[in-house]
């Protein structure tokens, strides 16, 4: 079995290979066209079909503008559509900023795009070309959802689930910032604020309905939720008829950008601490992953391998993630350009890259 990785930097795509998760091939960074005029675009966000094996890049060139790359043949050869692949309906005025997410659905060629401004498309033609999903723009509180530091986007796509035992190939959930969670039950014709318990501490009240600067939110196995907030960790069973419960205890900082949830154990989790939505570094400057087994109710450090020296860079919302293999292999890239993994269920980490761009995003499968 072979292991491929895809990282978005701030510089380009690159991918790492390995047969046994400890030593890689790193590539890149990858030449998307043939004039080279895309090879050095930002990379916000990668995915890999689980079903038909293709990856998506989204790319924001300064030139050309944003646009989605695939590739058929895991990143050796990449194609663009003649068309945007992403583009708004004139009526709503609006024009595409970047992909922010993709994420893949029942079918082998469903895809879902998260963008900036916020809003979600979907393709049934594996990536090709994508369709506004109309009611969620459409959304009578979509005039106060706002951006926030890192733009107003859509970040978070979890098909098939809305809560734990509340699995259906019409249910989705997204999040996005600032404007917390929604959720579908009829394949997004319809959508629902589930951000009860989750805090807005830059809003009236202390729970609003909708608002909230939720960084980033992980689906377990059992389809319960974890959520890194705009300060704040939650887990939840069933958003929107049990809301969000506080799992802080054990972290030295409720802030961050990225949370990953076990693959095939619904109580654990990785959780990324940064110090402040002020102060953008690690605590302590120390690289750190902190692990919880029970839920949220206590945390731990796993640092083994990690750097013991002052360490300045921190680990973005979509930079860290699972490859889901029986025995998961865990990854994340961080603001300096180093990318770590972590096998034998995630307890010591090796250097897979150093030195790379700022690591925007990273996606890992068994292919």
């Amino acid at each position: 079995m072979a292991y491929l990785l895809v990282i978005g930097t701030r510089k380009g795509l690159f991918t790492a290979r390995s047969e046994n998760r400890r030593t890689w091939e790193l590539t890149g960074p990858h030449r998307l066209d043939e004039a080279d005029d895309a090879g050095m675009s930002p990379v916000y966000t990668v995915g890999i079909n689980p079903r038909s094996g293709r990856l998506l890049a989204g790319t924001e060139s300064w030139h050309f503008g944003p646009s989605v790359w695939h590739s058929d043949d895991l990143g050796a050869t990449w194609s663009e559509p003649a068309e945007a692949p992403i583009r708004f309906p004139e009526d709503t005025e609006a024009s595409l900023t970047r992909a922010w997410q993709f994420a893949f659905g029942e079918e082998a060629d469903t895809v879902y795009a998260g963008v900036e401004p916020h809003a979600l498309f979907r393709s049934t033609d594996g990536g090709d070309s994508f369709t506004l999903v109309r009611a969620l723009w459409d959304h009578p509180h979509r005039a106060e959802w706002f951006p926030g530091a890192g733009g107003g986007a859509i970040h978070t796509i979890l098909p098939g689930t809305i809560g734990a035992g509340e699995r259906s190939p019409e249910a989705i959930t997204v999040a996005m910032s600032t404007g917390g969670v929604y959720q579908s039950a009829d394949s997004g014709a319809s959508w629902a604020p589930a951000n009860r318990g989750i805090s807005a501490g830059f809003l009236p009240g202390e729970e609003p309905e909708y608002g909230q600067c939720v960084h980033k939110v992980a689906m377990a196995p059992d389809g319960s939720f974890y959520a890194q907030n705009h300060h704040g960790v939650y887990r939840s069973s069933s958003p929107a008829t049990e809301g969000w419960s506080r799992i802080k205890s054990g972290l030295p900082t409720d802030f961050g950008f990225a949370v990953v949830a076990h693959p095939h154990r619904p109580e654990s989790a990785l959780n990324f601490p940064v110090v402040s939505q002020d102060v953008h570094l690690p605590p302590d400057n120390r690289l750190g992953v902190y692990r919880t087994d029970d839920s949220g109710a206590t945390w731990r450090a796993i640092d083994a391998g990690l750097p013991r020296d002052p360490y300045f860079g921190i680990v973005l919302r979509d930079a860290a993630c699972t490859d889901g293999a029986d025995v998961p292999g865990f990854y994340f890239g961080t603001r300096n350009g180093d990318v770590y993994a972590a096998t034998d269920d995630g307890e010591r980490w090796h250097q897979v890259a150093a030195h790379l761009p700022d690591v925007l995003c990273v996606r890992a499968a068994e292919v």
